[in-house]
């Protein structure tokens, strides 16, 4: 099904019946399986999940900086019952289509909010949230306001004290995006690891790279324990080297755009 702007696209997966992509402007941007929504096919997601899952038992407060189809929401719903979730989204073509064709789990707290990350930010209350998510991107890149310093102030105040925040980045040689928002993170959130498939972080491919960071330690042998039993290990690293200028309002950068023939279905 294809939304009445023909940006924004529903495909069923023929090999699984209750599985859905989610593309705007052909680009992919989310998998739901409505059958199980512990199943994750994008593989930044499942890195996702391999840090959300070495946290404590128990239900967690998340706060996400962009919806698509919900995919962690669900995830989280499923593995954490009686957490309390709000997305942050302003897409509302997008999540109108996505309320009407894949509907969230009924009796799940997750709410979905017309509002763009920094302004749904700033309406948060302080230490309200155990994770913050950040997996906003608009034409497959991610906006330059929500990866700089002031931005993550407001991610660092929403956050707990022993909060984690993950985003998910796209990037390529020589992986400079990358250096810049690990040098901006580690000013508000110094405990800091990535996760990605070693050749992006090896500066040789485009592909996501996974950030998760935080004021305290993170699970860092269970999420390497987790990544090498992937069906494709991911590599976890503490950091890239190299000093770099951290990202400001006045001096922000875009993340570079992403080749065709890796993200868009033609």
């Amino acid at each position: 099904m294809q939304a009445e702007d023909e940006r924004v696209e529903l495909l069923a997966d023929a090999d699984r019946p209750g599985g859905w992509l989610l593309l705007i402007d052909r680009i992919r941007q989310s998998y739901v399986d409505l059958d199980d929504p512990t199943f994750l096919d994008f593989e930044y997601v499942q890195a996702f999940a391999d840090v959300v899952g070495a946290l404590p038992a128990g239900p967690l407060a998340v706060t996400h900086i962009g919806g698509g189809a919900c995919t962690l929401a669900r995830w989280v719903a499923a593995t954490r019952p009686g957490s309390s979730q709000i997305v942050l989204e302003p897409d509302t073509v997008m999540t109108d289509l996505v309320r009407a064709r894949l509907p969230l789990p009924k009796g799940e707290r997750i709410r979905i909010r017309a509002v763009d990350g920094r302004a749904g930010l700033a309406g948060l209350r302080d230490a309200s949230a155990d994770v913050v998510v950040l997996d906003a991107f608009h034409g497959g890149r991610v906006p330059p306001s929500l990866t700089t310093s002031e931005a993550l102030g407001e991610v660092a105040r929403v956050l707990r004290p022993g909060g984690v925040f993950l985003a998910n980045v796209a990037d390529g040689p020589p992986v400079r995006y990358t250096r810049r928002l690990v040098a901006t993170v580690r000013t508000r959130l110094p405990e800091l690891l990535l996760i990605a498939d070693p050749s992006v972080l090896k500066a040789r491919r485009f592909g996501n790279v996974v950030l998760a960071a935080s004021r305290q330690p993170l699970p860092l042998d269970e999420v390497r324990r987790a990544s090498a039993r992937a069906p494709f290990p991911r590599s976890v690293t503490l950091g890239l080297g190299g000093d770099q200028r951290p990202l400001t309002d006045a001096d922000p950068m875009r993340s570079p755009e992403p080749p065709d023939e890796l993200w868009r279905v033609q």
